[in-house]
């Protein structure tokens, strides 16, 4: 499928699905977040002997961040701007704030 008819198929699919009913779209959408809940939920629980919930939460955040930064170059592209550094140095900076001040 070219490039430009990707997007609109997908797009149509998208609101096909969308219209498709509640219990249907509630179940592929579990279907799609089960293995994602199947790594974060004992990940959240075994860490929790170590972190606190605020650490956790600071850890999954510049771990999603970091993700998506590399997705975003790699995959679709796109280049990084000095915007985009600041913005993560300042969420370095939170990092650094939540994991200093210890439990």
């Amino acid at each position: 499928m070219t490039p430009k008819l990707a997007p609109i198929a997908m797009l149509v699919a998208s609101n096909v699905f969308m219209a498709a009913p509640l219990w249907g779209a509630v179940i592929v959408s579990w279907c799609i977040a089960f293995f994602e809940y199947w790594l974060a939920v004992p990940a959240n629980h075994i860490g929790s002997d170590a972190y606190s919930a605020a650490e956790l939460k600071t850890i999954q955040e510049v771990i999603t961040l970091l993700v998506f930064a590399g997705f975003s170059v790699l995959h679709l592209r796109e280049p990084l701007g000095w915007n985009h550094a600041v913005g993560f140095a300042l969420i370095a900076a939170g990092a650094f704030f939540i994991f200093s001040g210890g439990r």
